[in-house]
């Protein structure tokens, strides 16, 4: 019962909170992948890989990718913990209500990643190599962040994406396609 009225309160809360303007420029206290509610769920942390999530295409220049939508307290914070593949063209895509400093380790992550922060225009903010079960945070410089791709270690270089470059889906820009306010 409590996991179930957590889980919609967080939601609740999450979707609220995408649909409102930010009220202050102030900036945020930093964020991490476990300081969210899920640590305050039983059974947490996870054990296993969790099943795979609901997808979307996504365009980054002339590719096109496969992405996972990690939408959910407990979908962000489990992650790509416990995966042992993930092929070329694909990746999770985490999203966050409101733009703010993320920061993301590697704790029971197998595989080796590449991580892009985004803003909500889907603009890449910064690129960072993640290496597996590192648990050192790697904390984004801006407090704009809205969005986190994930893709295998390299990805980004083999392809020439660079930072500057913008991630969209058949909606347009990110920010469209999950209704987050300019």
């Amino acid at each position: 019962m409590i996991v179930r009225y957590c889980a919609i309160a967080g939601l609740a809360i999450l979707i609220l909170a995408g649909c409102q303007k930010s009220a202050s420029s102030a900036s945020p206290a930093p964020m991490t992948k476990t300081n969210t509610a899920a640590a305050f769920i039983p059974g947490w942390p996870p054990t296993n890989a969790q099943p795979k999530l609901q997808t979307m295409k996504l365009f980054v220049g002339p590719e096109v990718i496969t992405a996972e939508l990690a939408m959910t307290e407990i979908q962000v914070g489990t992650g790509m913990m416990f995966r042992k593949e993930m092929g070329e063209n694909e990746g999770m895509l985490f999203i966050f209500a409101r733009p703010n400093r993320v920061s993301f380790y590697m704790k029971n992550t197998l595989l080796p990643l590449h991580v892009a922060y985004l803003d909500n225009e889907g603009t890449i903010l910064e690129l960072h190599e993640l290496q597996p079960l590192d648990e050192t945070p790697v904390p984004a410089a801006s407090y704009n962040v809205q969005f986190v791709l994930e893709m295998n270690k390299g990805w980004f270089t083999r392809h020439n994406i660079r930072v500057g470059s913008v991630i969209t889906c058949d909606r347009g820009k990110l920010r469209d396609a999950f209704r987050i306010g300019n």
